[in-house]
């Protein structure tokens, strides 16, 4: 048997012996949790954010070899930072599918929509601190959506800019984009490209979240 075949995450709850919600936050919980992680030995105490999870889209256009992905510039307030995104949003709608909310969230950012969607990666942020799971979908078959969206806030600035994927794989590689979506986004399609799309996954596939 190939070795890489056991290589997978695996869900391994720990009993927990109290939960307290330090602070409720308009997007995410500050949790602290007594936890048992050792059998027979006294629990200990972690804390960390609860979240609902979000998606990201990179959205490609352009012939074999020659793609073109969307990145967006927005300002993000905790690093103090104008950063290069594919377009992404919260899984904030009750019971919303999560390809229905990528689809949303390319529609709200760009304008755009695609008639072919593939699962491309997913990953936890930051599993160590949050609970926060994100799935980037590959969005093919673009075009306008025919309707502008009113955007308010921060991305009431948003910039866009159409970008080849060696290019944005450049920059990542060059630590010129710091966005963790598009960092794991750009290098999966990266990758996924090079395999002639074979590890691409149905939009629906199951998710480890």
């Amino acid at each position: 048997m190939n070795e890489s075949h056991r290589i997978a995450d695996s869900r391994a709850p720990r009993p927990v012996e109290s939960q307290t919600v330090l602070v409720r936050g308009l997007v995410v919980d500050f949790c602290e949790d007594q936890v048992v992680v050792e059998q027979g030995k006294d629990p200990v105490r972690r804390q960390y954010t609860r979240h609902p999870g979000a998606v990201g889209v990179v959205a490609l256009r352009g012939p074999a070899g020659q793609e073109e992905v969307l990145l967006l510039r927005q300002y993000r307030h905790p690093v103090r930072a104008e950063l290069w995104e594919i377009p992404a949003g919260l899984l904030d709608v009750e019971d919303e599918e999560p390809v229905v909310a990528a689809q949303r969230e390319l529609a709200e950012e760009a304008d755009l929509k695609a008639d072919r969607w593939d699962a491309l990666v997913d990953y936890f942020t930051s599993p160590g601190g949050s609970t926060e799971p994100i799935r980037v979908f590959l969005a093919r078959d673009l075009a306008p959506t025919g309707t502008a969206f009113a955007r308010s806030d921060e991305e009431a600035g948003i910039e866009a800019a159409w970008v080849g994927l060696d290019e944005a794989v450049a920059a990542v590689l060059d630590g010129r984009i710091h966005n963790p979506n598009s960092v794991a986004g750009l290098l999966a399609a990266h990758a996924a490209r090079a395999g002639r799309w074979a590890s691409l996954r149905p939009a629906a596939s199951p998710w480890f979240r």
